[in-house]
């Protein structure tokens, strides 16, 4: 059996590119997540997957893109063990994407500033 030349491999890379064939590392990325606080200043958090409030979680790797729309709130996660995260300031406008492994256990977002009324809790089993 004769073993393809270089040429050969990078005629195939490029066809695989150019006609969107999927490749390892397409394979790899992580499931999205969705979190915005602010939107038009409103008193309003949440944490989305797929288009929906996320309610329950699988344990694994995810990619988690923050929306911050108001300078008057921010984006914190509480999670089991005592972990937390502070994913955005209070003055802090924009967004920030951060990749953040779930373990298993009850989680809370929340704006820090306003945490009584901007709150969404989450498990992940």
């Amino acid at each position: 059996m004769r073993r393809p030349t270089v040429r050969a491999v990078a005629v195939l890379a490029v066809t695989a590119a150019v006609l969107g064939v999927p490749t390892v590392a397409g394979a790899m990325t992580h499931p999205k997540l969705i979190g915005t606080v602010g939107k038009n200043n409103a008193y309003k958090i949440d944490l989305t997957s797929k288009g929906k409030v996320a309610k329950t979680l699988n344990p694994v790797t995810y990619t988690l893109v923050i929306h911050d729309g108001s300078s008057i709130h921010n984006y914190e996660l509480d999670g089991p063990h005592g972990k937390s995260w502070t994913f955005t300031s209070v003055s802090f406008v924009g967004t920030k994407t951060i990749t953040l492994k779930l373990v298993p256990g009850k989680y809370k977002a929340y704006c820090s500033q306003h945490e009584s009324s901007m709150f969404q809790h989450f498990t992940v089993r």
